[in-house]
């Protein structure tokens, strides 16, 4: 079988060292169960088969959703890449530690999950989009916060284009460190591809080699993947699959609609009807096949948790500037639910989430109650390996064990979104922040002065306003939004919108 190297890097080193791995003994097991996250970037809520798209087809998604338990309710730490991969390995939300806007990066002395694993006897593996380095440089990359092996991730949060070179600049141009992944356009430890070759495809290759060297360990591989983030590209065979597709849909109303001017700016797409994105999301969907032949050919597959989620919705809104429209390509629609990418409302923050946890979650379960976040995963993560909890250091996240068991699940508090710098001429949004009570949501951009209520409960798509049929209940949570922002020191800026 033919292998393919990747990077170990230990938590010292400066530079990448590659080697070819070697397959561990099927008899040995380790004792506590292996845990991959599988994140995407970009993708909407609805861009799944099993979420109700019919355009995407994404078989081992549904599989997972199938043999796993599937949350209707799951959430991202924010609408925004940087923040909400922040908020999923430190377990805070991401205002706490100031991010964005603020300190606006993971510190160097923050304690990560992986930090924890890996002083729990867990080998270590982060794989993809990392985008957390910020102005620390070397300090900041994966091997320095608690991973063993760093595949691909560094300050880059896409790549140029996903074919090999996985760039479209000289070297020559490129910033000091670009060899360990400090310039944004470049993907370090990559260098060993050829023409043709796909990024999603073969940094797939090089985890499953992770895998492969790590049987017997146990280990934790958080595959991050760079799909579906822009540019739009993606193997010819899928897109010219997708292309054909189209003409044999038919679709009815506005392709674009203007989104309210009380809240933002530009218009939204509604329709899914991209087939370079949808050929993207079945690229990232053959990954999560690749590894599941790759855990049953060892036979780890029932010691194997797999957890799947996104960073934040899809793409589906772009703004204006001086009246003009953006005129960006857009990637879907995230249809039922309210704009996407960059936005509180749940097209930007809702998420699929899914969890197969051999012999604890129920096959084919659709949890519609409990509503869980991205921060919980660092809690989730220690109790599922049977390592103590950090509550000093994941001050947010709630374990999800209880939920994932089938018993009562209890937060115990709201859930908080703060997002202070908006992109109103790329996505369209405006700062703002949000909290989650119960089945209510309150979504206040505070440099508009306006605020508004839903019931989630009965109003997915977030179309009737409450804020003035119901005061009290508005006046309750808008002083707990505020409270929070003060407790936690919230970045906040003046910025010139108004209701114009």
């Amino acid at each position: 079988m033919k292998r393919r190297r990747f990077m170990q890097v230990s938590a010292a080193a400066t530079v990448a060292q590659a080697f070819l791995p070697v397959r561990a003994d099927k008899n040995v097991r380790p004792t506590n169960p292996n845990i991959i996250l599988f994140y995407v970037d970009d993708l909407g809520w609805m861009d799944l088969g099993c979420q109700g798209s019919t355009f995407y087809e994404t078989p081992n998604i549904d599989r997972l959703a199938k043999e796993g338990v599937r949350y209707t309710q799951g959430y991202t730490p924010h609408p925004r890449c940087l923040p909400a991969r922040y908020g999923v390995i430190t377990g805070r939300f991401p205002a706490r530690g100031g991010v964005p806007g603020g300190k606006g990066h993971l510190q160097p002395t923050d304690r990560t999950m992986a930090h924890a694993l890996r002083d729990g006897g867990y080998k270590t593996c982060f794989a993809g989009k990392w985008h957390l380095t910020g102005p620390y440089g070397e300090k900041n990359l994966p091997q320095n916060m608690g991973f063993d092996v760093n595949i691909a991730a560094g300050a880059a949060g896409a790549p140029s284009t996903y074919f090999y070179p996985y760039r479209t600049k000289d070297t020559s141009k490129l910033k000091p460190g670009w060899e360990i992944g400090l310039d944004k356009d470049y993907i370090a430890g990559m260098e060993d591809g050829r023409e043709g070759d796909y990024i999603t495809e073969t940094m797939t290759a090089k985890c499953l080699d992770f895998i492969e060297a790590h049987a017997a360990n146990p280990f934790f591989l958080y595959l991050s993947h760079y799909g579906v983030h822009t540019p739009f590209e993606a193997p010819e065979r899928l897109v010219k699959k997708y292309e054909a597709k189209l003409k044999t849909m038919k679709f009815d109303g506005p392709e674009y609609v203007e989104v309210d001017r009380t809240t933002g700016r530009g218009d939204r797409l509604t329709r899914q009807n991209n087939a370079v994105y949808a050929a993207m999301i079945e690229s990232v969907d053959e990954s999560l096949g690749r590894v599941f032949q790759t855990l049953e050919k060892l036979g780890i597959a029932d010691n194997t948790i797999i957890v799947f989620t996104a960073d934040n919705g899809g793409l589906s809104n772009r703004g204006e500037k001086n009246g003009k429209i953006s005129g960006r390509p857009l990637a879907t629609s995230n249809l039922p639910l309210k704009t996407g990418k960059g936005w509180l409302y749940e097209g930007g923050i809702r998420e699929a989430f899914m969890v197969k946890w051999p012999g604890v979650t129920q096959p084919g379960f659709v949890n519609e109650t409990d509503v869980v976040v991205g921060s919980d995963l660092f809690p989730t993560f220690l109790e599922m390996a049977g390592l103590p909890l950090e509550p000093q250091h994941h001050n947010d996240g709630v374990s999800m064990v209880p939920s994932l068991k089938g018993k009562t699940f209890e937060r115990g508090s709201p859930l908080f979104w703060h997002s202070p710098t908006s992109r109103p001429y790329s996505t369209g949004d405006t700062d703002g922040s949000a909290v989650r009570m119960g089945d209510y949501k309150l979504l206040e951009w505070y440099n508009a002065n306006h605020v508004e209520l839903y019931d989630l409960s009965k109003d997915i798509g977030e179309q009737n306003d409450l804020s003035k049929t119901m005061p009290e209940k508005t006046a309750e949570m808008l002083a707990v939004l505020h409270d929070w922002r003060k407790e936690i020191d919230a970045h906040t800026r003046e910025q010139d919108w108004g209701n114009k």
